[in-house]
């Protein structure tokens, strides 16, 4: 066999990538190709924050592939008509790509080995790429997914786990394959100040850095809205710069109750592109309905916009809001108390807040964004799916001291203990030199609304 092709979409690196393995393996020269998708960039992927992380994501496998005498090969476009069209020129017999969870990612892959067949070329459908156990690998006897976590996480460290594979010695690209100019971070607009870079160097070195110093505390501190203390490495494996079956070798070859609950973090991660792949609509459709009548987003216009802006009057969901706003990304639990006060202390449907995150999340992907929110809204897998959390409790459980609120929320920085969660409780002169709103609505009738709605009175 002479060319292979192997199609990068949400796998942007050389090391443990059996796609470009078996391409290697099997062929004498590989086009290593990465095809913009326009129907992808249309709903809704191409958001700046995510297309500079993208930018940089290609820059950096382009230069690794470089570095082993190859390149990448960029092209825009309709996928099948793309990989066609580069197959053709260089009369590949196969294409190798990683499978992915979306209706529409089935929907490419069915188009994409249709059109290869009729030619007489060949797709390789690869898993334990984008996850660590493949969807449908673990099921119940009753069902095609788990909904429930826990029994869902008991077989999934069952599951044996593949050795991580090494990057490529060297790539062998065919001479004259025609390649678009790799896109630049510096040609956008509208990006987060605090945006960080990607590509495999970056997330390589991230995950070194965490495995050598912060995993050991995360059992214990990943809570800690201040305290920062989380990996921040969903970007890369949202791109894919990062394996998450090596993040797993490498996180039990640590060892440690930290590392073990790194672990199961990356479980909830397989979990929810399992639901994702047995239950497409769940993108957009209630997974489990509870017959919800949303406020209308006209109704309702001004409190979505204070919730977005980080204006809300309770000053944790607002710090939150202003980390998204600032760096597109939001620590773990502050997603959920944000999403939790849109939807129950709100009640604005979730899809409302799941765009304005997809907007915004360099990390926005479909299956854990649109999951986690219908978890927060009840509608998902959550078994309590009326339960409210309370964002005052929340900000004095998760930022005792209101570091996190002082540190996004500069209104505040002068106030100091219970006055940082709660500053409407101020004497009237104090609250007016903050510059800061009042609650935009009063908590007891928030609840009230929210258990007419679910019928628990």
């Amino acid at each position: 066999m002479n060319v292979s092709v192997v199609l990068f979409t949400a796998d942007l690196r050389l090391h443990d990538h059996p796609p470009l393995r078996a391409a290697g393996d099997g062929s004498r020269r590989v086009v290593p190709l990465f095809v913009r998708d326009r129907a992808v960039d249309g709903a809704g992927f191409a958001a700046p924050n995510r297309l500079a992380f993208l930018a940089d994501c290609l820059a950096d496998l382009d230069a690794g592939l470089r570095r082993r005498g190859g390149r990448l090969v960029l092209r825009s476009g309709d996928v099948v008509g793309q990989v066609r069209a580069v197959a053709a020129e260089t009369d590949a017999d196969e294409v190798h790509m990683a499978s992915d969870v979306s209706g529409y990612a089935h929907h490419r892959e069915d188009r994409l080995r249709r059109a290869l067949e009729a030619e007489g070329r060949r797709l390789h459908v690869h898993d334990t790429v984008t996850t660590v156990v493949p969807p449908g690998t673990v099921t119940p006897s009753s069902s095609d997914h788990f909904a429930v976590f826990t029994p869902y996480f008991r077989q999934w460290c069952r599951q044996p786990l593949r050795a991580p594979l090494a990057a490529p010695r060297a790539v062998r690209v065919p001479d004259g394959v025609g390649s678009e100019e790799l896109p630049s971070r510096t040609e956008l607009t509208g990006l987060s100040a605090g945006l960080v870079r990607g590509g495999e160097t970056e997330g390589r070195r991230r995950l070194a850095a965490w495995l050598r110093s912060g995993i050991r505390a995360y059992e214990d501190r990943h809570d800690d809205l201040a305290g920062d203390a989380t990996s921040r490495l969903s970007p890369h494996l949202h791109f894919g710069t990062l394996s998450p079956v090596e993040c797993v070798h490498r996180c039990r070859a640590a060892g440690g109750a930290g590392a073990e609950a790194f672990v199961r973090q990356l479980a909830w991660r397989d979990f929810h592109h399992q639901v994702l792949a047995a239950r497409p609509a769940a993108a957009r459709a209630d997974y489990r309905t509870r017959h919800d009548r949303w406020r209308s987003e006209r109704t309702a216009a001004g409190d979505i916009a204070a919730w977005k802006a980080g204006r809300t009057g309770y000053p944790v969901v607002d710090a939150a809001m202003r980390q998204l706003s600032h760096e597109g990304w939001m620590h773990n639990r502050a997603r959920l108390l944000t999403a939790a006060f849109l939807t129950k202390t709100l009640y604005v449907d979730w899809r409302v807040g799941a765009r304005h995150f997809l907007d915004l999340l360099v990390d926005g992907d479909l299956a854990n964004n649109q999951l986690n929110w219908q978890w927060a809204a009840g509608t998902g897998t959550d078994s309590r799916p009326n339960r409210v959390l309370n964002p005052v409790v929340q900000g004095r459980r998760f930022d005792p001291d209101g570091a996190y609120v002082r540190r996004w929320v500069p209104e505040l920085a002068g106030l100091e203990g219970r006055a940082v969660h709660e500053p409407w409780k101020l004497r009237e002169e104090e609250r007016a030199a903050l510059d800061y709103p009042d609650p935009i609505v009063e908590l007891p009738e928030a609840l009230a609304r929210f258990r007419r709605a679910r019928g628990r009175d």
